[in-house]
C-alpha cells in the first residue's frame, strides 16, 4: 500500500487541517513574552476544554454528531476508529504545550513546540504534494521539509545553542518519520515530536553545558 493510499485526506483538507495546526504557533510566540505561571493559567483550562470535548464525543450523542459533522473531513483514519478511545490532534498539541511548559526550560519548550507547529505542517504538505520516496513510515521529501524548516526555527529561537538546536531538529525529523504505537494505540506525533526533541535538547545541556541552562529561561 502506498503512502498516499494510507492517508485518507485530500490535499485541500490537509491544508485546512494544517492551517489550524500552524495557528498553534501563537502559543510559542505568546509564551516567549509571558511568565511560566501565566502560561499555565492559560493552558490548563484550554487543555481541559479540548480533552473534555474529546472524551464526550465518544459517549454523548449530540456532541458526537456535532463533532463528526464538523471535523470528519479533516480527521485521519485512526481518529475515526469508533471502537478505540483516542485524542485528536488539537487535544494532543495543546497537551504537548502544557507538558513542555511544565517540564522544560522556556527556550527548549518554544523551539520544540515551534517545530511541531511549523515543521510538521511543512512535512505533511510537502510529503502529500511531492512525496515519492519512502522514508520510514513517511516520505523522504516530507522529512527533508521537516528538517530544513526545523533548522530555520532553531536558528531563530534566541539563546539556543546551535548544536543543541541541530540535535533537536534531527531527533524531531526522525520521530516525525515513524508512526509510534503502544499495543494497538497510535501515539499522536503532536506529542512525540515536541516531547522527544525537547528531551534530547535538555539532555545535551545537562551533559555538556549545565551552566548554560539558566539562560534558557530568557526569551530575548
Amino acid at each position: 500500500m502506498t503512502m498516499e493510499a494510507k492517508d485518507r485526506l485530500e490535499l485541500r483538507y490537509e491544508v485546512a487541517r494544517k492551517a489550524i495546526h500552524l495557528s498553534s504557533l501563537a502559543i510559542a510566540v505568546i509564551y516567549c513574552h509571558i511568565q511560566r505561571e501565566l502560561a499555565l493559567i492559560i493552558l490548563i483550562p484550554l487543555v481541559a476544554g479540548f480533552f473534555l470535548v474529546d472524551l464526550l464525543k465518544n459517549f454523548e450523542g449530540p456532541i458526537s454528531r456535532w463533532y463528526h459533522r464538523t471535523f470528519d473531513s479533516m480527521l485521519r483514519h485512526h481518529e475515526l476508529e469508533p471502537k478505540k478511545m483516542h485524542l485528536n490532534g488539537a487535544t494532543c498539541i495543546t497537551l504537548s504545550a502544557l507538558f513542555l511548559v511544565l517540564f522544560f526550560p522556556k527556550i527548549i519548550a518554544i523551539a520544540a513546540f515551534s517545530m511541531v507547529s511549523v515543521s510538521d505542517t511543512m512535512a505533511a504538505l510537502v510529503g502529500k504534494t511531492f512525496g515519492r520516496h519512502r522514508f520510514a513510515d513517511k516520505s523522504l521529501e516530507g522529512s527533508a521539509a521537516f528538517f530544513l524548516s526545523a533548522l530555520l526555527i532553531v536558528a531563530i529561537v534566541p539563546n539556543l545553542n546551535p548544536i543543541a538546536g541541530l540535535i533537536m531538529a534531527t531527533v524531531g525529523t526522525i520521530v516525525e518519520a515513524f508512526i509510534i504505537r503502544i499495543g494497538g494505540f497510535r501515539i499522536d506525533d503532536n506529542l512525540t515530536i515536541p516531547i522527544v526533541s525537547a528531551t534530547a535538547g535538555l539532555l545535551f545541556y545537562q551533559l555538556f553545558m549545565p551552566d548554560a541552562i539558566a539562560v534558557l529561561s530568557l526569551c530575548r
